[in-house]
């Protein structure tokens, strides 16, 4: 499941936060826009624009405004931010990711991200960012690990990646595409 790891401008990949993930997603939008058009539009989509992943966001960390945007939403607890440059946010949580109660610890910054070993929990990352293709396009690129801290939190994340990891493809891709696609219809106004 892993696949090449995300660059930036910065050099920022996910190998500094976790180099040994369980599980390791990988989505990229090329768009007709500059990098920062890009960048913009990915930032001003809201969980209420990405119907599929907007609900699913919603159901696991309740309490969410469905007007929040994405980008403040990576921000907030129970993220952390763990790295960002002009186009790219890189952000962290820690917990039991597939309990049905709301069990994320506070991170307060990266130090505590690279830190956390709590027994039967999960540290997962997560990066974003907008970069320029050759061909004077941008791309968004997406990409998501998790690595568990110990034994018994990969068997559990491994029973609950059986049943959800099949539908990730339908509902990660979603908000790329909608903010290639408004990023391309801004740069046509």
């Amino acid at each position: 499941m892993r696949g090449p790891t995300l660059g930036s401008v910065a050099g920022v990949t996910l190998d500094r936060w976790l180099p040994d993930p369980a599980i390791a997603t990988r989505h990229c939008r090329a768009a007709d826009a500059s990098p920062a058009e890009l960048w913009q539009a990915a930032s001003a989509l809201r969980l209420r624009d990405t119907h599929r992943l907007g609900r699913m966001v919603r159901w696991r960390i309740p309490g969410l405004a469905a007007g929040m945007t994405y980008h403040d939403m990576f921000r907030t607890y129970p993220f952390c931010v763990l790295d960002e440059d002009e186009h790219t946010l890189v952000s962290g949580l820690c917990g039991k990711i597939w309990t049905m109660a709301r069990d994320y610890p506070a991170i307060e910054d990266a130090d505590a991200f690279a830190a956390w070993d709590e027994p039967g929990t999960v540290r997962v990352a997560f990066a974003h960012c907008a970069r320029a293709l050759d061909d004077g396009r941008a791309e968004l690129v997406s990409e998501a690990r998790v690595q568990p801290v110990d034994r018994h939190a990969r068997l559990r994340l491994r029973a609950i990646w059986a049943v959800l990891g099949p539908f990730e493809r339908l509902v990660a891709a979603e908000p790329l595409a909608l903010a290639a696609r408004r990023a391309e219809r801004g740069r046509r106004r």
